[in-house]
């Protein structure tokens, strides 16, 4: 569909920022590399706008300013701004609903007089709506296959969509340990300031604590993040990076990144719940992100038994989504989920079994199937023993929905 249409409403607006913006692509590590961002502006003193998407419980979540989230009459003001804009042209566009809420976003942070911005794009990077800025640096954390009739079915197409982001002599860091080709060409095509993880800067950690180098400088004896989970030392480390390159706008010393790290929150990212039993979120929805949730969950300790609550969207690779789990799922509760994307909990049910899964191992564990996330919670609630974990996992909506369970059943 292209840019056209909402870059003549983005001209209409008049959108203008005084302050860096950073743009967040990637398959996985948006959510957390955004979090860590604002994290450590926020300990640095700087006023921050912080765009990410898709929300879980509210919308609101989709846009904040010093770390609180928007209110409903701070976006309806912008809203209304987005559509008066809109409809003033001639033969005005039509806007997807991603496309008027950014609009609407960056109009809000546009008029906050913000130190830094910080964007999370949808899907891609190249044709993404915030893509319409230009970013001062530009982060792609991770590449790997997924929405692959979007972006293409290999990781160099994939890499290619993604460095769409990129500006020309602008920063550009690349946090995946193997960037593909196409990526770095592109950055080079364009005489970006490109920082690679392996080749500008590097990390390494013992049990205690952990290091980050890159082009001479270095922070040493930074305690880990406060977000859990195998990948996310790359995506703090490319943070490290791209704060480095943006040192002389938006300095941050080595204090600051330590408490960044140790304060920051980001719900369903191998969110660990207090309590017994174990209760683990994680909006895993590929193959590469059930991988690395696999390998945090096998760093987790014994449990006798594990409990999934599995929901996803049909146009996602659901069996190699399932591959990683194997080993480590004992009791699969499959849900549907509210939306027409969604692959049913008895078609999770098949892809199961044809990997193998017993529908029925009694006690030792199998498949069932449950209309709601708070269904599946509530038995898996019941059936769980006090040494057991239960992990929610496959799609936000999943997270979203054992969320929302939760909540009401706290008031």
């Amino acid at each position: 569909m292209g840019l056209e249409r909402i870059s003549r409403v983005k001209a209409a607006l008049d959108l203008r920022f005084d302050c860096p913006i950073i743009t967040v692509a990637g398959t996985n590590g948006k959510g957390s590399t955004c979090a860590f961002l604002e994290s450590i502006l926020l300990a640095a003193g700087y006023r921050v706008g912080c765009h990410t998407s898709p929300h879980l419980l509210q919308f609101n979540e989709r846009a904040r300013i010093n770390g609180v989230d928007a209110s409903d009459a701070q976006l309806l003001v912008h809203f209304a701004e987005v559509e008066a804009a809109r409809v003033s042209l001639p033969n005005a566009p039509t806007l997807t609903y991603f496309e008027f809420t950014a609009l609407a976003i960056m109009r809000l942070f546009a008029a906050a007089k913000l130190d830094a911005v910080i964007l999370e794009v949808g899907m891609g990077g190249r044709l993404d709506a915030i893509n319409i800025l230009d970013a001062d640096c530009a982060i792609v954390t991770s590449i790997d296959i997924d929405h692959a009739a979007f972006l293409g079915d290999t990781r160099e197409e994939i890499a290619r969509e993604k460095a769409g982001v990129f500006r020309a002599n602008a920063i550009a860091v690349c946090g995946d340990p193997m960037p593909p080709d196409s990526l770095v060409a592109h950055a080079e095509s364009l005489g970006c300031d490109l920082w690679l993880m392996g080749r500008d800067y590097n990390f390494q950690g013992d049990k205690q604590q952990w290091a980050w180098s890159g082009r001479g400088k270095r922070f040493s004896g930074l305690g880990y993040p406060a977000l859990r989970g195998a990948n996310q030392l790359l995506n703090a480390s490319a943070v490290i990076a791209a704060l480095s390159a943006l040192r002389d706008r938006i300095p941050v010393s080595a204090q600051d990144i330590r408490n960044g790290f140790a304060m920051v929150e980001l719900p369903g990212r191998f969110q660990v719940l207090p309590g017994q039993p174990t209760i683990v979120l994680d909006v895993a929805h590929n193959p590469h992100a059930a991988a690395t949730l696999g390998q945090s969950l096998d760093k987790m300790g014994y449990h006798p038994y594990t409990y999934a609550i599995f929901g996803a969207m049909a146009d996602k690779d659901i069996a190699g989504v399932i591959h990683p789990m194997l080993g480590i799922i004992d009791h699969w509760f499959c849900t549907d989920l509210p939306t027409s994307r969604a692959a049913s909990a008895s078609e999770l049910a098949g892809f199961l079994e044809a990997s193998g899964v017993k529908p029925d191992q009694g006690v030792d564990g199998g498949i069932q199937i449950f209309l709601s996330p708070g269904d599946a919670y509530q038995k898996a609630l019941l059936s769980a023993g006090e040494g057991d974990r239960i992990v929610v996992f496959g799609s936000f909506y999943t997270v979203a929905g054992v969320m929302a369970y939760r909540n009401n059943q706290a008031h």
